[in-house]
């Protein structure tokens, strides 16, 4: 099973999902074969009245097994609200130093 795969396993399984979007990156960073570099973006509402460092350890928790598998995660985590108000994540920059 592909790390991809395995990451939103363990998210669909651990979160009430109102909207998720999970995008490898790698092609920025270490080449177009590899699974080395991750965009997240969850909306849920187990994020209601969580702080945003609280989001985060809670995707890291549920992907405890997956992390040593894989280099980089960037997160971008939101209630349904703030998602209804945004409904957009900042664009990656590319990487200085990789491929």
């Amino acid at each position: 099973m592909s790390i991809q795969s395995q990451i939103e396993q363990a998210i669909q399984s651990n979160f009430k999902i109102s909207f998720f979007d999970l995008k490898n990156e790698s092609h920025m960073h270490a080449g177009p074969d590899t699974e080395s570099h991750f965009k997240l973006t969850l909306v849920s509402e187990d994020f209601d009245g969580v702080t945003k460092v609280k989001r985060q350890q809670a995707v890291y928790r549920a992907l405890k097994e997956i992390m040593p598998k894989f280099h980089a995660l960037a997160l971008h985590t939101y209630t349904p609200q703030e998602w209804g108000e945004l409904q957009q994540v900042p664009a990656s920059p590319r990487c200085s130093g990789g491929h």
